[in-house]
């Protein structure tokens, strides 16, 4: 009963991710032939609020849900790997035509194609896991 509440908080992330069209093809397609400011305006929120959620995380010593303090750890400076996940990472996102954050939200829209792209990224995600102690970091 206690993880309801994100449940919750996942169904309004879903809800707002299909109002504001950031599931559709169509905006990410304009959003890589830079024709519209539409997807990057959501980008930039979305950075903005992480911004302020973290400085107010880090500075009012906020806990999780079982009442811990929440712990964030600075980055590495490896910028190699980062340069590399982030190019495959918009290479993804540009050829499947959607950011894996709404996998599920396109799921429960009805669209029986992600099922493709879950499924890739999920064997992505073993195959990752399976090497990750072989590859550096």
């Amino acid at each position: 009963m206690k993880l309801l509440r994100f449940i919750f908080v996942g169904f309004i992330f879903g809800i707002v991710l299909t109002k504001s069209e950031a599931i559709s093809w169509y905006r990410i397609y304009e959003m890589f032939q830079f024709q519209s400011f539409h997807m990057y305006g959501i980008i930039f929120t979305a950075i903005l609020t992480g911004v302020v959620g973290i400085r107010f995380f880090k500075k009012n010593d906020i806990k999780d849900y079982k009442g811990l303090p929440i712990e964030i750890l600075d980055k590495e400076k490896a910028r190699f790997r980062y340069i590399v996940g982030g190019i495959m990472f918009g290479l993804g996102w540009g050829i499947v035509g959607c950011c894996p954050g709404p996998i599920f939200v396109l799921i429960g829209a009805g669209v029986g194609t992600i099922g493709v792209v879950l499924l890739g990224a999920l064997i992505g995600n073993y195959i990752y896991g399976i090497l990750k102690d072989k590859i550096p970091h």
